[in-house]
């Protein structure tokens, strides 16, 4: 019998409907039968690695908006995801032959990490202490079809060698065909294990596998398919095959001991602006976010029965916390439908007959709402109770919702880490930015541990001093703010900033969690706009593209300060999880899956080469190594993001554009899997992943200076 192993995006537009340019998920093993399945409380949220049952149930998910947080893998012809789920959402997949085989991270954790941390640094404190990427392409037609090696690589870490192969078949249109990979050692030890295929967009891509645990170095790696297709033996290339320069003695970095508020970042910018005055500018970009406020609103009624959502105009910290709503049965018959407003009670009193029953439904109480108090109010028909008899209801207490007490209640603004010896725009410019996505809260800490390694070694160290003599860097630790706070306060899985553009019952509070725009998909080039996959029109969506290009102030300021300073060549978006290296096109039309132009040769070479510095400077920290599958253009190696910041900078600006996905799965000897790490890990693992791609954005610094020396030697 075949077996079919493959995935396929089903109608990419759904391509991830909440991931972020987020995490690549990878297989862990199931459960074991004697090992109690793993389940939720029914209205506990996580985000659980899910083995599902087929791709008829990936496409539902998709189709139906479940946030996920990866791009499904195939691995022994299963179909893995993760998901954020709810107990009772777990509860059904399970009960429709799904398996969870990994909690990556429960909606309390990031808070307990967040709490761990700061106490951590508080001791710290006490204690004085401070693309496919271009490869082998060999083929050799044997059967029926040809194969193609694309990609074959091996590398060590910890110990543990592993290699990762990635093979195209001329065959096409045939879903069944089953390729191997064999290996073989420089000493004769010999394996083998199966690649499977990947569609896009309904279009094969071709066949592979997550990394595979070898004994040593391999030698020599041959592909075989179910078809007879044979490729020519091809020796594995070590990847990324590139070393930084070494450390001096008394190079200075850790400087982050916590995970970080946006009023923490904020804090901290104004410390180094103060600390190294000589190196460094604060710049505020143009555009103020909403800050951290929403209307406050009330059920008026009750959900269950029949209710009216009655939510004020303004926001709630604006004086409308605490407002009380109210019905009220007038108690005489052949009484109007009226509504009124006194000392911060808004009262419906309700419609009699003459038998003196109230006769006013839900939709009679919305529309009187909306009419008579329109520059105080508005009111929709809760989901469900359309048409329904009003009760006599409340009062019910307007609030907003929002339980950040130490967070300011007003427009935010976002500022920018200029650093550099010459800030004149006399020198090329490299740009970091993250947390664009709010729930990344591991990205700050890599773009400010950074910063710190910048400013306080090029005191010390003149390696350093000499990049900041040559380079103009910009920093933004804090994309999107305002979402940061409401992950760090309200709902700790929040993707998106916190402007509602939701209308009529998407904004029944029950959404709450679901508002916002997805910032990374609120750009001008490549977006939904102009008919490109990987973002939608539903508000509730997570990756909501907003109501047009560039419709928010967070996508607003990145692009403000790329323009404002054209000197800026390189910039580096950082997302997390699940190690990724990638760079434009970032997007694709579903129909033939037709990508923004690619790169030239030449611009495609610097792409490579430079993440292999790259990578192999993040590498140095601690061995993590980001996989070569998932090295090389966004919509080869994760997905399409319509509108994506990187893809503007790029297609619009001239800036070489890339984007890390920090927070690798880790290889788990024991069980022998990759397994993930979440959006907010156990800070020892968020400390980890700020140190080694702090790494990575000092060695882009040097890419960019390279860059620049070979300009001026050419002329």
């Amino acid at each position: 019998m075949i077996v079919r192993r493959r995935w396929t995006a089903a109608a990419t537009t759904a391509i991830l409907i909440s991931a972020a340019l987020s995490h690549p998920g990878t297989a862990t093993a199931a459960p074991a039968a004697d090992t109690a399945p793993i389940t939720l409380a029914a209205t506990e949220t996580a985000l659980v690695r899910v083995q599902l049952r087929d791709q008829a149930q990936l496409d539902r998910l998709v189709a139906s908006g479940v946030d996920l947080a990866n791009r499904p893998r195939t691995r022994d012809g299963r179909i893995i995801a993760d998901l954020v789920l709810t107990g009772a959402q777990l509860a059904d997949l399970t009960a429709r032959g799904a398996t969870a085989t990994q909690v990556v991270q429960r909606a309390g954790d990031g808070s307990r990490h967040f709490a761990d941390s700061v106490r951590a640094a508080r001791a710290r404190t006490a204690a004085g202490l401070g693309a496919p990427a271009a490869g082998q392409r060999t083929t050799a037609a044997v059967g029926v079809d040809t194969l193609a090696v694309q990609q074959a690589y091996w590398w060590t870490t910890g110990g543990q060698t592993f290699l990762q192969a990635q093979v195209a078949t001329t065959a096409t249109d045939d879903p069944d065909v089953e390729i191997t990979v064999s290996w073989r050692t420089a000493d004769g030890v010999t394996g083998s294990f199966p690649l499977y295929r990947f569609e896009d967009s309904g279009e094969y891509q071709y066949h592979y596998n997550v990394p595979q645990s070898v004994p040593s170095r391999p030698v020599q790696l041959t592909a075989t398919s179910s078809l007879g297709g044979v490729s020519r033996a091809v020796t594995p290339t070590l990847w990324p095959n590139a070393t930084p320069p070494p450390l001096p003695a008394g190079y200075q970095k850790d400087f982050i001991d916590a995970y970080l508020t946006p009023v923490d970042i904020q804090a901290r910018i104004k410390r180094l602006a103060r600390q190294y005055r000589d190196l460094v500018d604060v710049i505020d970009l143009p555009n103020k976010t909403q800050g951290y406020r929403r209307n406050a609103v009330a059920y008026l009624g009750d959900p269950a029965v029949a209710a009216v959502v009655v939510e004020s105009v303004r926001f709630g910290d604006q004086g409308l916390n605490g407002v009380q709503v109210r019905t009220v049965d007038p108690g005489r018959p052949n009484r109007p439908l009226a509504v009124g407003y006194r000392d911060r009670v808004l009262t419906v009193t309700l419609a009699t007959d003459a038998a003196g029953k109230t006769v006013s439904t839900t939709d009679d109480v919305a529309a009187a709402v909306n009419a008579r108090q329109a520059n105080r109010f508005r009111a929709t028909v809760e989901d469900g109770s359309t048409g329904l008899p009003m009760p006599v209801a409340g009062p019910a207490r307007l609030d907003d919702g929002l339980q950040g007490t130490e967070v300011p209640a007003k427009p935010w603004t976002v500022q920018a880490l200029r650093l550099g010896v010459h800030r004149d725009g006399s020198r090329i410019g490299v740009l970091a930015y993250s947390q664009e996505h709010a729930r990344e809260w591991a990205t700050p800490l890599v773009t400010l541990e950074f910063a710190e390694r910048m400013l306080a070694n090029a005191r010390t160290d003149p390696a350093t001093r000499e990049l900041l003599e040559q380079v103009d860097v910009f920093v933004i630790p804090t994309v999107n703010p305002d979402g940061a706070n409401y992950s760090f306060n309200d709902y700790n899985f929040q993707r998106k900033n916190l402007v509602n553009h939701c209308e009529g019952p998407a904004r029944d509070p029950k959404y709450r969690t679901s508002w916002g725009v997805d910032v990374n998909r609120n750009y001008t080039v490549g977006s939904y706009f102009d008919g490109y996959v990987g973002a939608s029109a539903n508000c509730l969506s997570g990756n909501y593209a907003g109501t047009a290009e560039l419709s928010e102030a967070e996508s607003g300021n990145v692009i403000a300060l790329a323009k404002a300073h054209p000197n800026i060549r390189f910039a580096m978006n950082v997302h997390s999880y699940g190690g990724y290296f990638m760079w434009p096109p970032g997007a694709y039309r579903a129909d033939g899956r037709i990508t923004l132009p690619r790169p030239s040769i030449d611009e495609s070479t610097l792409f490579l080469d430079s993440a292999r510095r790259i990578v192999g400077a993040i590498a140095q920290e601690r061995g993590t190594v980001t996989w070569p599958s998932q090295t090389g253009p966004v919509a080869d190696v994760l997905y399409s993001a319509a509108g994506n910041s990187a893809d503007q900078l790029y297609y619009e600006l001239g800036i070489f554009a890339w984007d890390f996905e920090v927070g690798n799965d880790r290889w788990n000897p024991a069980t022998g899997e990759w397994e993930g790490v979440g959006f907010q890990p156990p800070f020892d693992e968020a400390h980890g992943e700020s140190q080694e791609y702090a790494g990575g954005l000092v060695e882009l610094v040097r890419v960019a200076r390279d860059h620049a020396a070979a300009e001026a030697a050419t002329g």
